[in-house]
C-alpha cells in the first residue's frame, strides 16, 4: 500500500537534515543546538505517530511503500515500507530519541553530541524501514560511526576501550552481512537474469541446502553481534557500562533490536529452509544467553553492568521466539523488542540519575534509598517488576506469548527458557534491596528525590510500561498479520520439495512480502 505523504522518507531525512543543521550552528550558541535536537526529534515522534494512525490494522503487507531507482544498473534503490513488525519499533524509535535528549542534561546543548544522536536516528530509523539489502545494510553500518564517537566522546572512565572494542566486533561481524548479500544477489541474478537488491524479489531466489545455510549463518553472524546474541555479547557490558546514559539507553533500547529485526526480516524471509534446519542450535544459544546472563546479573554488583547482562537474558527470549517458528511465539518476540526498548531505557535512566547523586553505579556504595528517595524507589519498583514479567506490567505479555508458542513446538527449550523469568527474579529483586533497603549509608538530606524534569522524562515510559501490560490489544491486532505472513512463508518454502536440476521456476513467492 502506498501513501501520498511521504512517511518513510521523511522519517530518515528529518533527523539526517537536523544533523546536518546542528553542525552548523556555532557551537556557543547551546541554546539553539538543544532547540533543534529536541524539536527535529519530537517531529519524527509526531510522523511516526501519524503513520501508525493510519496505518491500515489487519494487512500484512507493507504499507506507505516508497520506492525510488538509485543505482538503477546495478539494481539498487531507494525502497522503503512499514508492517506490522517494523510500525512499533520506529514509534519507539521516536519516542526514545526525545527522551535519550531530555535525560541528558547539558550535554543536549553539545552541538557534536545532539549532532550524533541525530545521525543515529536517521541510521536505526532506515534499518527498520529499507526493503533494500544494500540500503539496509548502508544504515546498519551507519549506526556504528554515531555509537563509537558517544562513547569515546562522552563515556565513563574505560570508554576508548568500550568504544573501540564495540566498533571493531560489530565491523567485524558486518563483513559477512556484505558477503552474504552480495552472494545472495549473484545467485538471485544468475536463476532470473535480474540483478536486484530487493528483498521482496530476493525471496524467490532458489537457494539448494549448503548455500542456504552458509548465506543464513553470514548474516546472522551480523545480527547476533548487533544483538547481541550469546556468545556473541562480549562488547555489550563494557559499551553499556562506558556509555553515557543517552548512549546506554539507545544502544540497549533501539540499536540492539536492529539486530534482532534483521534476524525476524531477512533470515526468516530469504532462508526459510535453512531456518527449519538451525533453529534448534539458534534456540540453544538463545537459551543459554537467558540462563547465562541471569546468572552473571545476579553476581554483578554493578548497576549499569548487571542491566547489560539482563538485556542479554532479555534477547534470549526474542531470539527463542523468533526460532520457535509458531504464531505465537513470533508474535510475542515482536512485541517483546518493543516491550524491553521501554523497560531497559527507564532503568537506564534511573540509574544515571543515582549516579549522578552518589557518583557510583555499585550497589554496595547505597543501600537504603528507599527512606532518602521514596518517589524514585517507587519508580524503580515499577520498572523493576516490568522487567521481571510481573503480570499487569508490559514484560509480562511478550514472555508469555513467547514461551506458550515455543511450547507448542520446542518444548524442552521453552522449559528451560522458563528457569530464566525465576532468575531475573532472584537478580533484580537482589539489586533493589542492595540498593534501597537495609541499613542508610547516606545521611538524611543529603540527596534529593526524583526533579520534575527526570520525572517527566520518565513519566511516558512508566505509563506505557503500564499501559501495554493492561491492554496490549492494539498492538497484536497489527502485529499479528504480518507474522502470520511470515510463519505461513517459512512453512510453505521450508517443506517445499526443490525443483529438479535443470526444471524450470524457482521456489514459491512469499506470501509476505508484496511484490
Amino acid at each position: 500500500m502506498t501513501s501520498t505523504f511521504p512517511y518513510l522518507t521523511t522519517l530518515i531525512l528529518l533527523p539526517a537534515g537536523a544533523a546536518v543543521v546542528v553542525a552548523l550552528v556555532p557551537s556557543a550558541q547551546r541554546r539553539a543546538v538543544q532547540v533543534v535536537g529536541f524539536v527535529a526529534s519530537l517531529a519524527v515522534l509526531g510522523i511516526a505517530s501519524a503513520a501508525t494512525v493510519a496505518f491500515t490494522s489487519g494487512y500484512g503487507g507493507y504499507q506507505f511503500v516508497s520506492s525510488h531507482q538509485w543505482i538503477s544498473a546495478f539494481g539498487i534503490s531507494w525502497s522503503l515500507g512499514m508492517d506490522g513488525i517494523s510500525l512499533f519499533l520506529v514509534l519507539m524509535t521516536g519516542l526514545l530519541f526525545p527522551i535519550a535528549l531530555a535525560a541528558s542534561g547539558d550535554r543536549a546543548g553539545d552541538k557534536s553530541f545532539v549532532a550524533w544522536i541525530l545521525v543515529l536516528e536517521a541510521g536505526c530509523l532506515g534499518g527498520f524501514l529499507a526493503l533494500d539489502l544494500l540500503l539496509f545494510f548502508l544504515f546498519f553500518e551507519l549506526t556504528l560511526v554515531p555509537v563509537y564517537f558517544l562513547i569515546a566522546g562522552w563515556g565513563h572512565e574505560r570508554r576508548g576501550y568500550a568504544a573501540g572494542k564495540f566498533f571493531l566486533y560489530t565491523l567485524a561481524a558486518s563483513a559477512f552481512l556484505f558477503v552474504g548479500i552480495l552472494a545472495l544477489v549473484a545467485i538471485h541474478a544468475s536463476q532470473t537474469g535480474v540483478t536486484t537488491f530487493d528483498v521482496r524479489a530476493l525471496t524467490d531466489t532458489h537457494l539448494s541446502g549448503t548455500a542456504g545455510v552458509l548465506l543464513f549463518l553470514a548474516f546472522t553472524a551480523a545480527f547476533a553481534v548487533k544483538m547481541p546474541l550469546f556468545p556473541f555479547h562480549t562488547w555489550s557490558p563494557d559499551a553499556y557500562r562506558e556509555a553515557p546514559a543517552a548512549g546506554s539507553l539507545l544502544l540497549a533500547g533501539v540499536m540492539a533490536k536492529l539486530g534482532a529485526y534483521g534476524i525476524i526480516r531477512f533470515d526468516l524471509a530469504l532462508f526459510p529452509r535453512a531456518v527449519v534446519t538451525l533453529a534448534p542450535l539458534l534456540l540453544t544459544l538463545g537459551a543459554i544467553g537467558i540462563i547465562y546472563g541471569a546468572i552473571v546479573a545476579a553476581v554483578e554488583r554493578d548497576l549499569k553492568r548487571l542491566v547489560a547482562y539482563s538485556s542479554l537474558a532479555h534477547l534470549g527470549f526474542i531470539v527463542i521466539g523468533a526460532f520457535a517458528l509458531s504464531r505465537e511465539a513470533l508474535t510475542g518476540a515482536v512485541l517483546q523488542m518493543v516491550n524491553h526498548g521501554l523497560y531497559t531505557a527507564a532503568l537506564f535512566i534511573l540509574i544515571a540519575v543515582l549516579y549522578k547523586r552518589l557518583g557510583t553505579f555499585s550497589v554496595s556504595d547505597m543501600r537504603g534509598l528507599q527512606r532518602r528517595v521514596p518517589v524514585l524507589a517507587g519508580v524503580f519498583t515499577v520498572v523493576m517488576l516490568a522487567s521481571i514479567g510481573v503480570p499487569g506490567l508490559n514484560g509480562f505479555v511478550g514472555e508469555f506469548l513467547i514461551l506458550a508458542g515455543t511450547f507448542l513446538t520446542h518444548r524442552w527449550w521453552a522449559v528451560v527458557a522458563t528457569a530464566g523469568v525465576v532468575l531475573a527474579a532472584v537478580y533484580l529483586l537482589w539489586a533493589y534491596q542492595q540498593a534501597f533497603q537495609g541499613k542508610p549509608t547516606i545521611e538524611p538530606g543529603a540527596i534529593r528525590d526524583l526533579s520534575w524534569r527526570e520525572g517527566l522524562t520518565l513519566a511516558p515510559l512508566v505509563i506505557l510500561i503500564v499501559l501495554l501490560g493492561i491492554f496490549p490489544g492494539p498492538l497484536l491486532n497489527r502485529i499479528g498479520p504480518s507474522v502470520t505472513q511470515v510463519v505461513t512463508h517459512v512453512e510453505v518454502v521450508a517443506h517445499q520439495r526443490p525443483p529438479q536440476v535443470g526444471a524450470p521456476g524457482v521456489a514459491v513467492r512469499s506470501s509476505g512480502a508484496e511484490q
